[in-house]
């Protein structure tokens, strides 16, 4: 746990400085000054991932991609000093305001984030590592840390070219160097930062009312106690499923703040873009950049298009570059854009292969021959295969975007009325829902949409009734909406109680210092043109120490004399 916590503080102290100068140089460019201080973390982890992405094109992930952090940090520092002066001194005579009024809520909040952090370190340092981990998210990191990016990795196992964002982050916070173990902090430091942004509300409890955004982190809040006991694994679906929720209920924290400056807006697109490297699921999810999109379109602001357009394509490139080097195709496995001819490329009919079977694990089959197969013919064994509480949360949604189809088709035929700036983010998360529920409905995959769908629609259905019957002053209205907030309450204090009779019962006192590492399994070594590689002796997981392995023999051969210069198929 000792180490989670130090891996902590240099990812809290890098993350927000690099995010601190990047958000500082924009708002020099933009003329807007962010206020929120949570954005600079957000932005730092972001810009980490493509910084490691980048560095990773050129050189192993590891010392001197750390010590080159720490540079472009402290010259952040500087060349922002001033500025980051003001807002610290600021920050500090807000909360001595805030003990001029209410020394106990004061001393509160400081003792809360505390006790977060304590609690979710306790959580990242041990727990149940991702089946996945051991079959490849391991072998992935250790790769960047020991190569960066080789061409026709993804020959040796077709897993490996699985490229994800969020796993030359995990290389670049290891710490391996260090001569240790490899550690695996940053998805618990991740869910640390969205639960802060989830409980931000218990500061006014009792003092406000109901807003849209409050259903979305309830439902945020259960999907982190979901994960608790896993976050500890360096796991893609983690990583993009936090960073979702933190970005739909940021976009609806501003929708009702009622910003009307583009640059926040923007900027969360530019985190949507950013998901996109980190799963292929989250692809809609880009449908975010409409409403800022068009905004600068119709107002000509052409220079801030520019700045956001070079933003996203910055975010998106290293990843699409890594792609083409580890697989030889832009998406893979996406079999759809063939632009390039290179001798190390995943042969197109295993690629196809692999997305098929992608798409028939999603509706319960292992067999691939069932791709083919017509959603009503799949579907229904699906749905049956899912868990008790899985299908009421997916029932939930299809009817949530039933009543969105409704909302929406009101707003249509109401001519001359705007729509409600609501509706947008309604209509993304809809979408983002039928998507997943009609290619790959893997509950993991897309339980994000699955949870976000039925809070953002009903949130803003319950909210819109609960301000409609303040305005007219009828008190059925504001009776519901306690009985709503009541709910909320006792269903997070039951949920709470779960949770901590699981963390006593499982409790086992150990890791207190080290973070539990890496599974690895028994293996057998066999040879590559001369070169000792390694599979399991059974089943398919072989861990991190294994090196480099695979999960049964590889049908490839070496492009040079070591496996830095990467693989070939082998017919």
């Amino acid at each position: 746990m000792l180490s989670v916590i130090l891996n902590w503080f240099y990812m809290a102290v890098t993350t927000f400085l690099l995010g601190y100068g990047i958000l500082t140089g924009l708002s020099a460019l933009t003329g807007y000054s962010v206020k929120w201080f949570g954005s600079f973390t957000m932005c730092g982890l972001a810009g980490a991932a493509v910084y490691a992405q980048i560095f990773s094109l050129f050189a192993p992930v590891g010392a001197a991609a750390g010590l080159l952090l720490c540079a472009v940090c402290l010259g952040s520092a500087f060349l922002c000093r001033d500025r980051l002066i003001k807002d610290w001194r600021q920050r500090m005579r807000d909360f001595g305001e805030l003990r001029k009024t209410s020394e106990r809520k004061a001393w509160f909040g400081v003792t809360g984030f505390l006790l977060l952090f304590l609690l979710f370190a306790y959580g990242t340092s041990r727990g149940i590592l991702h089946y996945d981990t051991a079959l490849y998210h391991a072998q992935s990191i250790r790769w960047i840390e020991e190569y960066g990016v080789v061409k026709g990795l993804g020959n040796l196992h077709c897993r490996l070219a699985y490229n994800s964002s969020s796993f030359a982050l995990s290389a670049l916070y290891s710490m391996v160097f260090l001569g240790g173990q490899s550690y695996h902090c940053a998805a618990g430091f991740l869910a640390l930062t969205v639960a802060a942004l989830c409980l931000e509300p218990v500061r006014t409890v009792g003092k406000r009312r109901l807003r849209p955004s409050d259903f979305a982190r309830v439902m945020g809040i259960y999907y982190l106690l979901m994960i608790f006991d896993e976050m500890i694994s360096p796991a893609s679906d983690y990583f993009m499923v936090l960073m979702a929720f933190w970005l739909i209920i940021r976009w609806m924290d501003l929708l009702e703040a009622e910003e009307k400056e583009i640059f926040p807006f923007a900027m969360l697109c530019v985190l949507s873009a950013f998901l996109l490297t980190v799963k292929l699921s989250a692809a809609l999810i880009v449908l975010f950049t409409l409403k800022p999109a068009l905004s600068l379109l119709r107002e000509r602001r052409w220079k801030e298009t520019g700045i956001y357009l070079g933003l996203g394509i910055l975010t998106v490139l290293p990843y699409l570059i890594r792609n083409v080097i580890l697989s030889g195709w832009l998406v893979y496995p996406f079999t759809g854009i063939d632009m390039f001819r290179v001798d190390w490329k995943i042969p197109e009919g295993i690629a196809a292969y692999d997305a098929r079977e992608i798409q028939v694990w999603g509706r319960g089959y292992s067999d691939v021959t069932k791709y083919g197969l017509p959603v009503w013919e799949w579907m229904p064994g699906w749905f049956r295969g899912l868990g008790g509480t899985e299908k009421i949360f997916v029932l939930a949604a299809v009817l949530s975007v039933l009543v969105f189809g409704l909302r929406f088709v009101r707003w249509a035929v109401r001519k001359g009325k705007a729509p409600g700036e609501h509706l947008f983010p309604e209509a993304v998360v809809s979408l983002c829902f039928l998507f997943w529920l009609f290619s790959s409905p893997l509950i993991r995959y897309g339980c994000v949409y699955v949870y976000l769908t039925t809070a953002v629609v009903w949130g803003d259905v319950c909210t819109e009734f609960f301000e409609e019957s303040h305005r007219t002053g009828r008190k059925c209205g504001r009776h519901m909406e306690k009985a709503c907030m009541l709910l909320i309450s006792l269903f997070l204090v039951y949920k709470a109680a779960a949770f901590g009779r699981e963390i006593v019962s499982s409790y086992v006192n150990d890791y207190w210092l080290c973070q539990k590492d890496y599974d690895n399994y028994e293996t057998e070594s066999y040879e590559i043109d001369g070169v000792l590689f390694y599979r399991p002796v059974s089943g398919d997981q072989t861990g991190y120490e294994s090196f480099p392995s695979s999960p049964a023999t590889a049908a490839v051969r070496l492009r040079g004399t070591d496996i830095g210069a990467g693989f070939c198929y082998r017919e």
